[in-house]
């Protein structure tokens, strides 16, 4: 069972956001605590991808292999962050690599436990993936928006007028 102190830290992450206090102990008590050393790697990019972390405690980097050898930080985790969830929907190979910045506390879920949830409590699989599909759609309209901020600042740059 999860401590108090977690079950109001989850409580506050938006990929628990809305969910009831029972709902978010059934989650939570499925959780793995797992303990990442600063400079440690959490996974490489290529691995292959079956759970999502939450951020409790340290920072985190995501970064991408670059055609020229360099290797491009994307993305800095913190505490209430959360990523990975796509490899509870499909298990594709994580598309990063990410490491600890500094000593971390994560909370892993597995695409078993998300199974798990649904054979044996499918209305809190439901509102679970609910908030899933809330934050991929999140993270989907902030991409574009990052998409195009970069087209603009190239056709700034090239002086050429954007497409029509």
């Amino acid at each position: 069972m999860a401590s108090e102190e977690l079950l109001a830290f989850l409580a506050k992450t938006s990929f628990f956001g809305g969910l009831t206090p029972e709902v978010v102990a059934t989650v939570a008590a499925m959780l793995k605590e797992k303990r990442i050393a600063a400079g440690e790697l959490l996974f490489c990019e290529g691995d292959d991808s079956k759970s999502m972390y939450i951020v409790h405690q340290g920072a985190l980097i995501f970064k991408r292999h670059c055609h020229d050898g360099t290797q491009a930080r994307l993305l800095m985790m913190r505490p209430g962050d959360f990523f990975g969830v796509t490899s509870l929907i499909e298990m594709e190979r994580r598309p990063f690599s990410c490491a600890a910045e500094k000593d971390s506390v994560l909370y892993e879920l597995t695409n078993l436990d998300l199974y798990k949830l649904y054979k044996t409590d499918p209305k809190t699989y439901l509102l679970v993936y609910q908030n899933i599909a809330r934050e991929l759609c999140r993270r989907l309209r902030k991409a574009g928006e990052r998409i195009a901020a970069l087209e603009e600042a190239l056709h700034v740059t090239t002086h050429k007028p954007p497409p029509p």
